[in-house]
């Protein structure tokens, strides 16, 4: 039975069972700080567990899920991955373990036509419940049926004795019994035994305990079900595969790899499971938004990426391959994520571009590994070599093994558990940048108990509105007074909350002479929190008060949000139907746009881009806004941020013939109103990814305005007129090259004549020739040429010679050919550079330097002598 079979029936059969059917979440779950990734199905259903009202007490559906726990067993074993999908029905507050039990039964026999014969089961030690529910009525045999202890049958794992303190319970195994001729063929073999011949299909986690400190089990109000179960396992089962990996999710992207294979090595079957999960994790992070980086999520994508690459080169394929398996990935899935195909050009370019540049690292590491251990070798610190060694690691991605080749080719001790501990260290900045709790139900929000905020702010920029809470410090207070910071919930409100990239609303909460002033809307799910401080009198719970938004900020708000639709509907037409929204930040005073393409924009598709945006709003073209259901809305074609998480109904913006899309956003009522539109830069964000920044309005005036004063002024020192003003500066830039390379020249004639005298009367230091001259208001040209001649000059010297031309040092250091065997230059450079406030290197006999301290050049000549004199 093919897989996407397969995913239909479950879905339809709990739809069957009354249960609603929810769309996959993201990979990055929004506002939960417990985890880098969504881990399992149940994630994006914690407020409904956390007992939160919704409009659905059943759910069910197949969340794309990531975790990294086990990526080093990838491949090793064929029941682990990095991406899965988790089939799940839930239940909050309505059916419990029965019912649970009952239909998961009924799924598999009956559904799927499993034979019972090969299903066993396993209950919690002390779940009575269970055990009779599986024996009484559903008829399994005892002897079918294990009862395992916390470790195995509570969740979380051993959670009453170790926590953490939460919601937790008792849970039930189903797994499939592959049969007696496989595993380990002991008698004794049952569900707890690792061999293979048991495999764990589906978990039922019956959540009806609160623990709390010391272990104690208090019963929940509301008892929740949570089940899991592993769509690529249920697929090996149902095609009768030898493991997840030889099913149809997998079978064409191995036989790829396997058709590139260019070595032949033991361990290839491992590899090659690992590369074909590995690519399903990395295409769909970036596909939910996440891009290759050097720090959190982005760091575990860009690490992955450079462990398959690793393992390619370990079956001889040592080009960028990776990216070739995205069209197929893309195939596979299409019927669960179409949208999949359209971006996959885009995906592809990204791993690509993330191949080139490790292939690049890897193929590049001995000089790395040179430049950064080399010196170790005559003075051997094991802790300093084993820090450095993780930065190879964890920075540039430079294999451990690698490096311990080559230190052990160099004779250079480090010490691994340096390696481990700054390892540990990282993990832990890691976790901590990242806020995560650990603690799946640790919800990071206020606890409101109040219905939903009315928003009015469409359509009205002030109303009437009731205080519903006020709060201070985290804590609900009644009445609240001047000079307090409070922040205010209202039954309704025209104040936007901060959301899809565009910020909060400001204004005034008022009741005659009692005046509060809000600084800021944030929004905790669907209540909107004004943030503000008590200006005048004071505001008391059950006020009745006027709201009113800043019209003018408004305004300005939404010249910027109307202007990123036509912006982004402009780089499509420029650029091409690839350009897709990666995020934006509208403010008041500018717009920020990131989006996918390859490179960066040209000049003239910058001029283009901004001169359509510029048509769009003289044709004054009208908005329209309109609430539809999300299926009806992707098939209207209006673009999606493929980050988000969308519900069943959406709010899509259409300018008319240009542009259509998912948006929650305030807008003008015509494009004209924006008045004008400037792009201020163009830059690269990530790999594929670019960010464009502009203004519009009065901003964008006051750009305009500042460039004709600027050119103005230009103009009148040119003694020309505008159109003239580039002829005329090139003019003069050509004449003032002209005359700086007299000067040079004039520079190099002066060094030239004092050679004779440099060269005949060095400094000697150790019995070697030390000559060091400064050279005032010469380039790096005049440097390097006078370099050359003193070598030609004098066959045995360290020389260094230096300027301080506009405010800036400049340093070279050359070595003799005699010498380069006892003295590196590009060492010496990057010892003396820091004096002189700046950077440098080269090779051993020549090297320079560049600095913002010319008045330390005579230092940095003093360090070069000292280190001459230390050599022996």
């Amino acid at each position: 039975m093919q897989t996407d079979i397969l995913r239909d029936k479950f879905l339809n059969f709990f739809k069957s069972k009354k249960h609603k059917i929810v769309a996959s979440d993201t990979l990055v779950p929004k506002d939960d700080p417990t985890v880098l990734f969504t881990p399992a199905g149940m994630n994006q259903f914690k407020k409904q567990f956390l007992g939160q009202i919704t409009d659905f007490t059943r759910a069910a559906s197949s969340q794309r899920c990531l975790r990294t726990d086990d990526l080093d067993k990838v491949g090793k074993t064929t029941g682990h991955h990095t991406l899965f999908e988790m089939l799940g029905n839930f239940s909050f507050g309505d059916y419990f373990k029965k019912e649970a039990i009952i239909w998961a039964w009924e799924f598999l026999t009956q559904e799927l036509k499993i034979r019972k014969e090969s299903l066993r089961v396993s209950v919690y030690e002390k779940d009575d419940e269970a055990y009779k529910i599986w024996s009484d009525v559903i008829g399994i045999k005892p002897e079918w049926i294990y009862k395992l202890g916390d470790k195995d049958n509570f969740w979380p794992a051993d959670a009453v004795k170790n926590g953490p303190n939460g919601p937790c319970g008792p849970c039930s195994e189903i797994f499939y019994d592959f049969g007696p001729d496989k595993g380990c063929r002991e008698d004794i073999c049952d569900p707890t035994c690792p061999c293979g011949r048991f495999v764990e299909i589906w978990n039922l986690v019956f959540t009806q305990f609160n623990r709390k400190d010391g272990g104690l089990l208090e019963p929940l109000p509301q008892k929740n079900i949570d089940t899991g179960m592993g769509l690529e396992r249920l697929a090996a089962v149902m095609q009768g595969a030898a493991n997840n990996f030889e099913t149809d999710l997998f079978l064409p992207l191995l036989k790829e790899i396997r058709y590139n294979i260019k070595k032949k090595i033991p361990n290839e079957n491992e590899l090659v499971y690992a590369i074909a999960d590995h690519i399903r994790a990395i295409t769909f992070s970036i596909y939910d938004g996440v891009l290759p980086s050097n720090e959190g999520r982005g760091y575990v994508v860009r690490k992955v990426i450079r462990k398959s690459v690793l393992h390619l080169r370990s079956l001889g394929i040592e080009k960028p391959f990776l990216y070739k398996l995205v069209p197929i990935l893309s195939g596979i899935m299409k019927r669960p994520y179409p949208e999949l195909t359209a971006r996959r050009e885009n995906i592809s370019e990204i791993i690509l571009t993330e191949e080139k540049n490790f292939i690049s690292t890897l193929n590049s590491s001995d000089i790395l590994l040179k430049s950064k251990l080399e010196n170790f070798s005559k003075n051997q610190n094991p802790d300093e070599v084993g820090a450095i060694v993780f930065q190879l690691y964890d920075t540039f991605g430079i294999p451990l093994e690698l490096t311990e080749d080559w230190l052990n080719k160099n004779n250079i001790i480090f010490s691994k558990k340096a390696f481990n501990d700054a390892m540990e260290e990282q993990k832990k900045r890691s976790k901590t940048s990242s806020t995560m709790k650990g603690d799946v139900f640790a919800v990071k929000e206020l606890k409101l108990d109040v219905k939903d905020t009315s928003f009015v702010g469409y359509k009205q920029e002030e109303c009437k509105a009731k205080v519903l809470k006020i709060i201070k410090e985290g804590k609900e207070i009644k009445k609240a007074v001047k000079g307090e910071d409070v922040k205010i919930i209202l039954d309704k409100t025209p104040f936007y909350a901060e959301s899809g990239g565009q910020i909060g609303d400001t204004g005034e909460i008022s009741k005659g002479k009692n005046i509060i002033t809000i600084l800021d809307t944030q929004k905790n799910n669907k209540v909107f929190i004004h943030v503000g401080r008590v200006k005048e009198g004071c505001v008391k719970v059950n006020d009745e008060i006027n709201a009113k938004i800043n019209s003018a900020r408004r305004l300005a708000i939404a010249r910027n949000h109307t202007a990123t639709h036509l912006l982004q509907a402009a780089l499509r037409i420029v650029l091409g139907d690839h350009v897709q929204q990666q995020g934006s930040l509208v403010e008041d005073s500018r717009l920020r746009f990131d989006f996918t393409h390859f490179k960066a924009l040209t000049q003239e598709e910058i001029l283009r881009v901004e001169e359509l945006v510029n048509d769009y709003i003289l044709e004054n073209h009208a908005l329209a806004s309109e609430e539809m259901a999300l299926a009806l809305a992707k098939k209207t074609g209006a673009l999606a941020l493929f980050s988000e998480k969308y519900e069943g109904k959406v709010r899509v913006v259409s300018v008319s013939g240009m542009s259509k899309e998912f948006c929650g956003g305030t807008h003008l009522n015509s494009t004209g109103l924006i008045g004008l539109f400037r792009i201020e830069h163009e830059g690269s964000v990530a790999s594929g990814v670019r960010r464009i920044e502009a203004v519009t309005g009065k901003a964008a005036y006051k750009v305009t305005k500042s460039e004709e004063l600027i050119i103005n002024e230009v103009r009148e020192i040119l003694n020309t007129s505008s159109e003239n003003v580039a002829v005329e500066l090139e003019k003069k830039i050509s004449r003032i090259k002209e005359l700086e390379k007299q000067l040079g020249s004039q520079k190099f004639d002066s060094v030239r004549s004092q050679v004779d005298d440099l060269v005949s009367t060095p400094e000697v230091i150790n019995n070697i020739n030390v000559i060091v001259k400064l050279i005032p208001d010469s380039d790096m040209g005049v440097l390097r040429s006078s370099m050359d001649i003193i070598k030609q000059k004098c066959k045995t010297a360290v020389i260094a010679l230096g300027s301080n031309k506009n405010s800036q040092a400049q340093l070279v250091v050359g070595i003799t050919a005699d010498l380069t065997d006892k003295f590196d230059a590009g060492s010496i450079v990057k010892d003396i550079a820091g004096l002189i406030g700046g950077s440098g290197g080269g090779r051993k006999d020549f090297a320079q330097a560049g600095g913002n301290q010319p008045e330390k050049l005579e230092a940095a000549f003093a360090k070069l002598k000292e280190m001459v004199k230390g050599t022996s």
